[in-house]
């Protein structure tokens, strides 16, 4: 089993250089490791079992299981809540006739691997776009400065080249901020539509499906109707068509037991949480991201909480002179140099600041 996570492990490397910010990271790290985790895990046939046994009379349980997994199986909704006493041999099935019972098909378990692959794919695209984008500027712009430990000479080289690249780049970086907000914006488009999306996969319950589970638990047990074993039926039915023989086609009307739905139903609750609890604060941090661009005071408290040893009116020098690119390119920096040497850094460059105005 964990041959089979080991190509996750990648994906939970520390980056040296920090480009973006733990919601960010929310997307496109853990989301995506939750997703390929569970994808391998629904692939994983030789540690859960078969995906499928099906009993029909006359026909090989290989070919049974081989039809019946390629053509889907079928449940007949009004039976899902089986009782005691009913007529009912397990929940969902039961003798049917053709035009009169509602009957639901269920096609998505041959996809569930692939669509959670695709979907992590899509959490990730953002990250890869930045990335693309950022181009390694704060790698190039730190150098060392991210260290503790630095001789005078080189930390004092470094701070004049920071300094001076700020001093001929102001209001010059308004762009390279505008494609990471674009992005943080797509990891929240992302994730609403992620949620649309399964809920249109699962023929429209995806949207309830956590609190139908919630509410289930609540319920008295006699009055319990599982949304899960309406979602994921563990035991449907599938029909077989063959020649008898008079030349006439049979249907033979067969049993199945999915067992790889009792993994698939606790995925998508764990996801139908896991996608609200990500959707939540993805829409809370655009509203703290458009108080950032909108609001200079709230990027003057910013600042000064990231550079808390500079002089405050260092700090307020400086957010006056940025526009919004100049601060998230110095916020970004923040991030990354050591607290001592940043503070040395903010000092030269409001000094620099003022130096420009009085000339």
């Amino acid at each position: 089993m964990f041959d089979v996570f080991g190509s996750v492990k990648g994906l939970l490397k520390i980056d040296d250089v920090c480009i973006d910010n733990n919601i960010f990271r929310l997307h496109y790290k853990a989301t995506v490791i939750i997703l390929v985790a569970f994808s391998l895990l629904v692939t994983a046939r030789q540690y859960i079992g078969d995906p499928i046994d099906c009993i029909v009379d006359d026909v090989p349980l290989s070919i049974m299981d081989t039809y019946c997994w390629i053509y889907s199986t079928f449940t007949l909704p009004d039976r899902v809540n089986g009782r005691v006493g009913q007529d009912v041999v397990q929940p969902g099935v039961r003798s049917h006739v053709d035009g009169e019972d509602e009957v639901k098909y269920h096609k998505y378990y041959q996809w569930v691997c692939f669509v959670l692959l695709f979907q992590a794919m899509f959490f990730y695209l953002p990250r890869y776009m930045w990335k693309s984008w950022e181009g390694g500027r704060v790698k190039m712009l730190i150098l060392d400065l991210n260290c503790p430990i630095i001789s005078e000479e080189c930390k004092a080289d470094r701070k004049k080249l920071l300094v001076d690249y700020f001093s001929t780049n102001l209001h010059l970086q308004n762009f390279y901020a505008n494609r990471f907000f674009l992005c943080e914006f797509l990891n929240f488009v992302n994730v609403i539509a992620q949620i649309c999306f399964m809920d249109h996969f699962l023929d429209g319950e995806f949207s309830t499906y956590g609190t139908d589970v919630l509410k289930f638990t609540e319920m008295e047990p006699e009055e319990r109707g599982d949304p899960m074993a309406r979602v994921f039926p563990k035991v449907t039915k599938c029909t077989f068509h063959k020649y008898g023989p008079s030349g006439s086609i049979q249907k033979l009307d067969g049993l199945c037991v999915l067992p790889l739905n009792i993994v698939n139903e606790k995925i998508y609750v764990f996801l139908w949480f896991w996608f609200l609890f990500v959707a939540a604060l993805s829409g809370l941090h655009l509203v703290y991201r458009t108080a950032v661009v909108v609001v200079p005071e709230f990027r003057l408290l910013l600042l000064r909480s990231r550079s808390r040893l500079t002089p405050k009116d260092e700090v307020e020098t400086i957010n006056k002179k940025f526009q919004i690119g100049d601060w998230f390119v110095l916020y970004q920096l923040g991030k990354n140099i050591d607290p001592l040497i940043f503070k040395e850094f903010v000092s030269s460059l409001a000094k620099k600041l003022d130096g420009m105005e009085s000339v």
